[in-house]
């Protein structure tokens, strides 16, 4: 695989360090560029976060010495330098939307963090182990900007990625009818850490704007299928969620329940999680985690603590599998939010992009 050079818009933010970690030394990817806000134009980027770095590993000493370029304003000259770049920008969503599709049609491809484009009909929201097809779609999207390279693909909201990758290995063969989703959120998942976040410590705060919307629409495009030119969103299973923010630094824990039309039986599903192989693995993409779906026979287990860094965050850790009164089961799952549901999701759908030559 030929090395690719890329940017980050949005350096400075959460996500963007997360980006800058993920990247470092990244077989594939060279980060070449990055960009932020007027405010942090100009300055390496060592010192555009000087004060804001949020992680525990440091900064890498060659990204932070790239000077950041204005997120808005330096797109052309951005365009020129790399073959695509990572968005995770904190901005308006009409904004954001406009930004993305201004780099788009510079030729530039885009693989955005944000929510922004994840309803635009020819616009791929991939979980790339469940709908890789769906980057098929491509095409028709640079038919309607009007471009040769450019494009742009998402990846979905964060919550997703510990509850969706479980029930998508029972969807055809047992048919689910309907889902309930308790999720509760790290607070990185808010760009927050314990110091800048002090309300959250002895707390559970039972709302996060529009999470819950997200998570019930969102699964919908993902088992959905393309129609044409569009993408159209699938009419089920039902899906119900509840989204409560937690005191917890890194790491998605959902409590799911499902319901069948065709109910399988303990052993049939945790067959289905222990053999789920997606695009990633049958293309071995360097961050495609060896075992997508994890399963802990221990009561106790998943556990945030001790788990979200499973396979380098890229895994999803399920347990407690068992049948339910209400509906026919239920389990717990997690996922770590800022690598497999936030860069690392969106490196590994950039990978999956690269692979299939989208990036040519």
């Amino acid at each position: 695989m030929k090395k690719y050079k890329v940017g980050i818009i949005g350096a400075t933010g959460m996500v963007g360090q997360r980006f800058s970690l993920i990247l470092d030394k990244h077989p594939w990817f060279d980060v070449v560029c990055v960009a932020a806000s007027p405010r942090s134009a100009g300055k390496k980027l060592k010192d555009a976060v000087a004060g804001k770095w949020k992680l525990s590993e440091p900064l890498p000493e060659a990204i932070g010495e790239l000077t950041v370029y204005n997120a808005e304003e330096d797109i052309e000259k951005i365009a020129s330098m790399v073959d695509f770049v990572f968005c995770a920008v904190d901005m308006k969503k009409d904004e954001i939307k406009a930004l993305e599709e201004k780099y788009a049609k510079a030729e530039c491809p885009v693989v955005s963090n944000n929510s922004a484009h994840r309803h635009t009909p020819d616009v791929p929201m991939v979980i790339p182990e469940i709908n890789d097809d769906h980057i098929e779609i491509i095409p028709a999207q640079r038919k309607r900007l009007g471009t040769k390279r450019g494009f742009i693909a998402v990846k979905s909201n964060c919550s997703l990625q510990s509850y969706v990758p479980a029930i998508a290995p029972l969807m055809d063969k047992y048919k689910v009818t309907k889902a309930l989703a308790c999720t509760y959120q790290a607070i990185s998942g808010a760009g927050k850490t314990f110091e800048s976040f002090p309300e959250i410590l002895d707390n559970v705060i039972p709302y996060i704007g529009g999470e819950e919307e997200k998570s019930e629409i969102e699964p919908l495009k993902i088992w959905g299928k393309i129609e044409g030119d569009v993408i159209v969103d699938a009419t089920s299973p039902a899906i119900t969620t509840q989204c409560l923010r937690v005191p917890v630094s890194d790491g998605h824990t959902a409590a799911v329940f499902v319901s069948f039309e065709n109910k399988p039986s303990k052993e049939e599903i945790l067959e289905a999680w222990k053999n789920f192989k997606g695009a990633p693995q049958k293309l071995d993409l360097p961050s495609a985690p060896k075992q997508f779906l994890n399963y802990f026979t221990e009561n106790d287990r998943p556990q945030a603590k001790l788990d979200r860094n499973l396979e380098g965050g890229m895994a999803v850790s399920i347990g407690r599998l068992r049948e339910d009164t209400q509906y026919d089961y239920k389990f717990v799952c997690l996922s770590h939010n800022t690598l497999r549901g936030a860069a690392g999701g969106a490196v590994l759908l950039a990978e999956l992009l690269a692979a299939k030559g989208y990036f040519d």
